[in-house]
């Protein structure tokens, strides 16, 4: 049900049907599920990417570009990912669009994720860059995961908005 109200925010959605290269996350632990719009943009063309852990430095996160019906394995916090594959790897700050999960948010684009740090380290380039703009961050969430304000680090990466089973916030 959540999974298809998110479609229904996303999918016409100017942002979405814009990119052309698109990272999503398959969901772990109650997250929203965003599988229902990584299929569909995968029927409209667009290159869809999923986050792969690195064996070492054990701290980082890179993204590969996925195929339909692509085999998973789980990596060693359990949740699937295909197996590492440099030719098939884009840099971040080449996609159009992320799409992250998160445990909370706030109106602001204060983004709560699961503590390790992936997505932070590997969006910290855009305080240094002249054209950090690129992508678009998009947090997922339920309605419910919304709080008044989150306290924010000096290494934390803001999202444009955040995206609900119910409404858009920010952006």
């Amino acid at each position: 049900m959540a999974a298809r109200e998110l479609y229904r925010q996303l999918a016409q959605h100017p942002v979405f049907r814009r990119a052309r290269h698109i990272a999503f996350y398959l969901p772990n632990d109650g997250e929203i599920d965003p599988r229902p719009l990584m299929l569909e943009a995968q029927r409209r063309g667009k290159a869809t990417y999923l986050p792969v852990l690195n064996a070492w430095p054990r701290t980082r996160m890179v993204f590969q570009r996925i195929m339909p019906n692509e085999r998973l394995r789980p990596n060693r916090f359990g949740i699937a990912e295909p197996a590492f594959r440099l030719n098939r790897q884009r840099r971040i700050w080449t996609l159009d669009l992320v799409l992250m999960p998160l445990v909370g948010f706030d109106e602001h684009g204060g983004r709560l994720g699961m503590g390790g740090g992936f997505y932070d380290r590997s969006l910290a380039y855009r305080g240094r860059r002249k054209n950090g703009h690129k992508p678009t961050l998009l947090g997922l969430a339920h309605e419910c995961q919304k709080v008044d304000r989150l306290p924010l680090e000096p290494w934390d990466v803001s999202l444009q908005a955040t995206v609900t089973d119910k409404s858009w916030y920010g952006g």
